[in-house]
């Protein structure tokens, strides 16, 4: 039984899966691949990479996000402290602006 999803026959699929450590009875394809293969990546070294500018806005991103520490110990410390004695107040204004401003970014 064949089935056609999104227009790709049978014909168009790639069925060979290359394994490691399996032999097929000859050596002369995997020789050829090798030899199709080198012209490829002497080729790829010479061509150009163009990155869209959300690409470029999210290595910033990470760039930015890299500088900062994964944790900030001390305020961690402050903020169990305060669970810890009933000090912790959260100002629920505040709070919903951040969640609104937050979802602006990410939504626009």
């Amino acid at each position: 039984m064949s089935v056609d999803f999104n227009g790709i026959g049978p014909g168009q699929v790639n069925n060979h899966r290359p394994s490691a450590g399996k032999t097929s009875g000859s050596e002369a394809p995997k020789q050829a691949g090798a030899e199709q293969a080198k012209p490829q990546a002497t080729n790829a070294r010479g061509e150009n990479v163009n990155l869209s500018s959300q690409a470029r806005d999210l290595k910033q991103l990470e760039q930015k996000l890299g500088e900062f520490p994964e944790m900030d110990d001390d305020r961690i410390e402050q903020i169990r402290n305060a669970l810890a004695d009933g000090s912790y107040k959260v100002d629920a204004e505040k709070l919903a602006q951040k969640m609104l401003d937050m979802d602006k970014s990410i939504f626009g």
